[in-house]
């Protein structure tokens, strides 16, 4: 089994009559220079994101509306990756068809990865180097998901796909939800194995598909303190980080200080945590929830996980009492490190399609009824999304994974229950310790989101099949300055 560890930063880049161009050259220096050979991970591969959520769609519109555009833009991508040592490109077009995209954008956005992917594979050929890889990030809510993506040949085209499997609750919605649960509950099948899986049964290869996991939490303003569980009403969104100063969003070092003096609870049938004190409550991933997120991904045989974003996590290690990057150093230790092989492996029970490709002989039908509102939102630290579709859908999943004829029979979801080395817990939620650390402003770090890559993967030309390659796709930073600003520097063209 080929692993891989992708970590990534951020490139100020512009876009000019279709072509890209780096306007911060330092910038680009500092990312995409490396060490020698002999001091370095020689696996690792650097990829050049282009796109986010701040970066809007009229310029990925403008570009993709006729073939000439995008020849300029792929010649232009060749020149930059090669000029400054990048390994590839990622795309990070949220959304084609939506947000002011036109539903075009949905198959110019795949003219576009077929132009890519070949002229990558030419540019080998005539260089003796190995081909660029080519990667995007995708929505992993399935009404998006519709719209926006020819799912199966995205599968095809692209090396490997970062589902966005997070941000499916929070403070736009009246009642509290986890941002990020590993499991669907009945009536709501958001979950990041409900994306997982939603993807592959569109046909993208397992292996190729990335789970995300954010390094943050999504808060809310209970209604009352004394009803403070799941699903409890809010009003709006929780106070604002001392130093992400973003109402609604915790980055997980400022977690880490809140639940010092809260109460911290655990949600058994999604196996995440949340938090609260007073009328404010936290939903969030901790190091137990990354672990079990780490073996999910193993178990179904899913590529490997991302990470939004590496400046998030605790990263100098001063908050959380538990060194730098707790949350990355998990994931790094369970998907690449495999110490799944030397420990008792958590016990999932499914009995639905929807949280597992594992299921029996029944025929699971799931009625969606969003008439509430489905927001589309950005990634954790960026803008707030305005923008409201409403749709009812109806959608059955055979048992070999398929997505059959509507039917208007509704899904009963089943329960799970987990405990480490084959014991049972009971449904319901349970206390948890809290957190102590040493108070201290972190400094003028700025790095960005990790990707780690485990399963089979696909070997650029010029490489040897089953040399450990680590991949780092560029998404979005955030500095947090030495005085306790928060500044987010914009993805841009």
């Amino acid at each position: 089994m080929q692993k891989a560890l992708l970590a990534s930063a951020l490139v100020p880049l512009q876009v000019h009559h279709d072509a890209v161009h780096v306007f911060q050259p330092g910038k680009v220096r500092q990312f995409s220079d490396r060490p020698p050979e002999d001091t370095r991970n020689r696996g690792l591969k650097t990829l050049l994101s282009i796109g986010g959520w701040n970066f809007g769609t009229v310029r990925f519109t403008t570009m993709l509306s006729t073939f000439s555009n995008r020849e300029r833009f792929v010649s232009s991508v060749i020149a930059l990756l090669r000029t400054h040592g990048f390994d590839g490109l990622d795309l990070f077009f949220l959304y084609p068809g939506l947000r002011g995209s036109p539903a075009r954008d949905r198959w110019t956005f795949v003219f576009l990865l077929e132009e890519l992917l070949q002229a990558f594979k030419n540019e080998a050929q005539l260089t003796m180097r190995p081909r660029l890889l080519l990667s995007a990030a995708v929505s992993g809510d399935p009404h998006v998901v519709q719209k926006a993506y020819e799912a199966r040949l995205l599968g095809r085209l692209l090396d490997f796909i970062s589902v966005l499997s997070y941000d499916l609750h929070g403070s736009w919605e009246k009642v509290t939800g986890h941002n990020s649960p590993l499991f669907s509950l009945p009536g709501d099948p958001k979950s990041s194995a409900y994306a997982m899986n939603y993807w592959r049964q569109l046909g993208v290869p397992p292996e190729k598909l990335l789970m995300g996991l954010p390094t943050y939490g999504r808060t809310f303003h209970l209604l009352k303190a004394s009803q403070n569980e799941l699903r409890a009403e809010a009003v709006g969104p929780a106070s604002p980080g001392k130093y992400t100063k973003q109402a609604g969003f915790l980055a997980y070092y400022e977690i880490c200080c809140f639940v010092r003096r809260a109460k911290k609870r655990w949600i058994n049938d999604q196996y995440v945590p949340y938090a609260f004190k007073g009328k404010e409550w936290v939903g969030y991933d901790d190091a137990i929830s990354f672990g079990y997120k780490a073996f999910f991904i193993k178990r179904e045989h899913f590529g490997g996980a991302m990470v939004w974003t590496l400046d998030l996590d605790d990263f100098r290690g001063y908050f959380c009492g538990t060194g730098p990057f707790p949350l990355v150093h998990t994931l790094n230790n369970l998907l690449v490190n495999d110490e799944f092989s030397s420990t008792p492996s958590p016990k999932f029970w499914f009995s639905t399609a929807v949280n597992s490709s594992r299921i029996g002989p029944e025929m699971p039908t799931m009625t969606r009824d969003l008439t509430t509102g489905l927001g589309i939102l950005p990634p954790g630290g960026e803008a707030v999304a305005t923008e409201t579709h409403r749709k009812s859908e109806t959608m059955t999943i055979t048992p070999k994974g398929e997505i059959a004829t509507p039917t208007r029979t509704p899904l009963s979801f089943g329960r799970r229950t987990a405990a480490p080395e084959g014991k049972t817990e009971s449904p319901g939620e349970k206390p948890l310790t809290t957190v102590g650390h040493l108070a201290v402003s972190p400094g003028g770090i700025a790095v960005g989101p990790v990707h780690l890559q485990t399963g089979q993967k696909v070997t650029p030309p010029g490489r040897k099949a089953g040399v450990p390659e680590k991949v780092t796709t560029p998404s979005g930073k955030m500095t947090v300055t030495p005085d306790g600003r928060a500044e987010t520097l914009e993805r841009r063209l």
